[in-house]
């Protein structure tokens, strides 16, 4: 059985002449597209979730093509271009879903003000901790987040570092908590 070069198994033009004879028609008119309609269906319900989702991109896909058919477009083959153009809006769809909108409560940027607060207020406090600590702690606030990379980078033992942060974490936690003064 011959088979379509561009979609192979798509339709058997001996079986369906009335499909086959569509792609020696440079300009169809939208008639010749009501046998692709079960050819559409079938494709759209294995992309979509619902019948009534394969239903309404089936139409949207019909409507583009009835547009592009009426605006005089040259359509080589036309079952194809139908199969594309199915595809390509089932994706675009595919696309809308993942981007959600923005709400409107979602659009209102909160003012960095308190943010930098905190920082500059954090930032005073390292200021604050013993040398041993502070040194520790800016190369964390630098982006140096492992103790064996600071263990590595300060020459120190790995457990002396680690220790060194704990306190370090302990007295600007009590630094920067309104429950008390931080111990001297």
């Amino acid at each position: 059985m011959a088979r379509s070069a561009k979609i192979p198994g798509l339709f058997k033009p001996r079986l369906t002449p009335h499909l086959g004879g569509m792609m020696e028609h440079k300009h169809p008119n939208p008639q010749r597209l009501v046998p692709l309609i079960p050819i559409l269906n079938r494709r759209a319900r294995r992309l979509t979730r619902s019948p009534a989702e394969a239903e309404d991109l089936v139409q949207d896909t019909l409507l583009s093509l009835c547009q592009r058919i009426e605006d005089g477009s040259r359509i080589e083959d036309l079952p194809a271009y139908a199969m594309r153009t199915l595809s390509n809006r089932a994706r675009r769809g595919w696309r809308a879903q993942s981007t959600d909108e923005l709400e409107d409560d979602h659009a209102v940027i909160e003012p960095d003000a308190l943010i930098r607060l905190d920082c500059a207020d954090t930032l005073e406090a390292i200021a604050q901790l013993s040398k041993p600590q502070r040194q520790l702690m800016d190369l964390v606030v630098a982006g140096e987040t492992s103790p064996r990379a600071l263990a590595k980078a300060t020459g120190l033992p790995l457990g002396t570092v680690m220790s060194r942060l704990a306190r370090a974490r302990a007295r600007l936690r009590l630094t920067l908590s309104d429950e008390g003064t931080p111990p001297a």
